[in-house]
């Protein structure tokens, strides 16, 4: 009796969440070993499919750069990095968008749809479809610039940028309780594909969705501090400071660049969270704790 005592419990304490983000938008974006491992894969399904009964409107936002740089090796292509960012020229933008819009997108809708029925259901989208994701080919003079960067010599192909997300299909989308699932390949002049990094496309996604949260799933407890120890909650205005100081590097630099820019632009919390916990969606949006980093304006 008294294990179903504190599950009722549990259930209960999750209510003021339930009732607070009713209706809002949160924009999750997969990545790192949640894709990959299966009992992380059906947890994420989980949480999604669950924050989608209780009337949260989801958008899933993906990755796929291990997977991307496989399918190279398999037909003969060497992955390239400049800077951190994959150099794509039109070889490898085939493969980009075969993976990402083809293989991972598909695969990941199928996942979410195992364990949802009548009317909620998830749809793949790449940016291309409806012109989702209008794109140009990224600024990286600004843009490594931001990061505090060398900028390189080396053009990096087809590699974007967003500049505008057709909002009506998502808005589309969500009032008719389907989860749109996002590959982030965006479409430019003349129909060209362009390969954008997923954490910048979940960020312009949210920005433009005035969404009530975006979620990062990464490897990584969330962000740390000089000394090692998990930041639970950072104000904005302190990420210059850490990455100036060398406490943030490496991927973690743009995945807070792109926070700042959504609470910028109205998003009205941020998290990063580790996607090797089961559930981690779950105990970071229902309980008062959390398990990550939340990033406020």
């Amino acid at each position: 009796m008294q294990t179903l005592l504190d599950r009722a419990k549990i259930l209960q304490s999750a209510l003021p969440y339930i009732r607070e983000f009713y209706g809002k938008v949160f924009v999750i974006k997969y990545g790192g070993s949640a894709m990959v491992n299966e009992q992380l894969r059906d947890s994420f399904a989980r949480d999604v499919v669950l924050l989608a009964y209780v009337g949260i409107k989801v958008v899933v936002v993906h990755g796929g750069g291990p997977q991307i740089s496989q399918t190279l090796e398999k037909f003969g292509l060497k992955a390239h990095f400049v800077g951190g960012v994959r150099k794509t020229d039109e070889e490898t933008m085939h493969v980009v968008e075969m993976v990402l819009s083809g293989d991972i997108n598909k695969d990941i809708v199928a996942l979410i749809n195992t364990h949802t029925k009548k009317p909620i259901y998830a749809v793949g989208l790449s940016g291309r479809d409806g012109e989702l994701l209008r794109a140009k080919k990224l600024d990286k003079e600004s843009y490594f610039k931001e990061l505090g960067l060398e900028v390189p010599e080396e053009d990096l192909g087809f590699v974007g940028e967003v500049e505008e997300v057709n909002v009506e299909l998502l808005q589309t989308l969500l009032e008719r309780n389907y989860i749109p699932v996002i590959a982030p390949v965006g479409v430019g002049e003349g129909g060209q594909a362009y390969n954008i990094n997923a954490d910048l496309c979940a960020s312009k996604i949210a920005q433009a969705m005035k969404a009530e949260k975006v979620i990062f799933l990464t490897d990584t407890e969330g962000v740390k501090d000089k000394d090692g120890s998990l930041i639970s909650t950072l104000s904005a205005q302190d990420i210059p400071r850490l990455i100036s100081e060398g406490v943030v590097k490496g991927g973690m630099i743009p995945k807070l660049k792109s926070c700042m820019s959504a609470l910028k632009e109205g998003v009205k919390k941020v998290h990063i969270i580790d996607g090797r916990v089961p559930h981690s969606i779950l105990l970071e949006v229902f309980t008062d704790e959390g398990i990550g980093t939340q990033i406020v304006p």
